[in-house]
């Protein structure tokens, strides 16, 4: 299922061989490696996607791009994975981030409340967002890598064994269907 699922819903690579963008990223876009299906390139893309997902800005795509190709994994998996973050689990997860960072800081960290921008005149307004994002600075420098790398490991652990369990799901099931076909036949 997992294979035959993500064969209907990923894009197959043919279509994208004559398309000029094709071209300029060369024979390396189309190494094998970046569109096959199995459980380590799907696990290991899932992986590159949550931890490139953190990355700040447009650059999360090109990360896991990056990280796809040169990791040699399923390159629309990773691409896809990418897009957990939007902009109603981004401020959840770098809440998170930061309260990863203190934790290890140690030093007692205490997120600053966000500023009360109500009435304040716009210049103002820059100063004090400024002000309070410098104030999250180091945990939040130190957790964001922290938490993507917790949730590629958790990714890439759950992927991987999600899948395993499925294939062994089928290896049984098969098991039986052959099996009963077997005394069906044995008894006329």
């Amino acid at each position: 299922m997992p294979r035959r699922w993500l064969r209907r819903v990923l894009p197959d690579v043919e279509k994208y061989r004559d398309t000029a963008v094709a071209r300029f990223l060369g024979p390396r876009f189309f190494h094998p490696a970046l569109w096959h299906l199995n459980r380590r390139s799907v696990a290991g893309a899932f992986a590159i996607g949550l931890f490139c997902g953190l990355i700040p800005g447009p650059l999360q795509m090109l990360g896991a791009a990056i990280g796809a190709v040169w990791l040699k994994r399923n390159l629309p998996v990773a691409l896809i994975t990418t897009l957990y973050t939007n902009p109603v689990t981004i401020i959840p997860l770098y809440v998170i981030a930061y309260q990863i960072g203190a934790f290890v800081l140690g030093d007692g960290h205490v997120m600053p409340p966000a500023p009360q921008l109500a009435g304040v005149s716009p210049a103002r307004w820059a100063d004090m967002l400024f002000a309070w994002s410098a104030a999250l600075g180091k945990p939040v420098l130190l957790g964001v890598p922290l938490l993507a790398a917790l949730l590629a490991a958790c990714g890439y652990l759950v992927v991987h064994a999600v899948w395993g369990a499925y294939l062994r799901w089928t290896w049984h099931r098969r098991t039986r269907v052959r099996r009963r076909g077997l005394i069906d036949s044995e008894n006329p």
